[in-house]
């Protein structure tokens, strides 16, 4: 991790990063079944889930979501911090050993409503997309940064 600090104004619309892939194992679907309490038969039960359209246990929505946002999280910026998720829609599902890759782009900058002199909205559209190149998940995220002062 390193710490930079961006501003409204440094911030394009088109910027592009890419992550490295990041494999789900069982171990996270148990994992994350346990701090959710979600451990409906689709993600914990090998048996049932072969009787299923999929044939397999799928992992949790929740859970390709937070590895995807965490693995766009690779810099602290202290000039700015998340507002939210807009959009957020499960594509496909994402099953044990499957690879997953992000594509974060800054798709809209637009000022803050009730103090656009101080912040403005920064929109990253955040795909996520398995070894085959399936997009399985897409978000819209939803930064508030800080504007450069009159004074800088």
């Amino acid at each position: 991790m390193r710490t930079m600090d961006r501003f409204f104004e440094d911030y394009e619309v088109g910027e592009r990063r890419v992550t490295t892939g990041r494999t789900i194992t069982e171990a996270d679907i148990v994992l994350h079944a346990g701090q959710t309490g979600d451990f409906f038969p689709h993600h914990m039960d090998k048996e049932w889930a072969a009787t299923q359209p999929f044939k397999k246990r799928i992992a949790h929505g929740t859970l390709i979501m937070s590895v995807a946002v965490g693995q766009t999280a690779g810099d602290i910026n202290p000039q700015s911090m998340s507002y939210g998720y807009d959009r957020v829609r499960f594509i496909a599902p994402v099953f044990i050993d499957d690879t997953i890759t992000v594509t974060a782009e800054i798709t809209e900058k637009r000022d803050h409503k009730k103090r656009p002199e101080d912040f403005g909205y920064v929109d990253e559209l955040v795909s996520v997309v398995n070894q085959d190149g399936d997009t399985v998940l897409v978000l819209t995220h939803v930064y508030l940064v800080n504007k450069r002062g009159s004074d800088d």
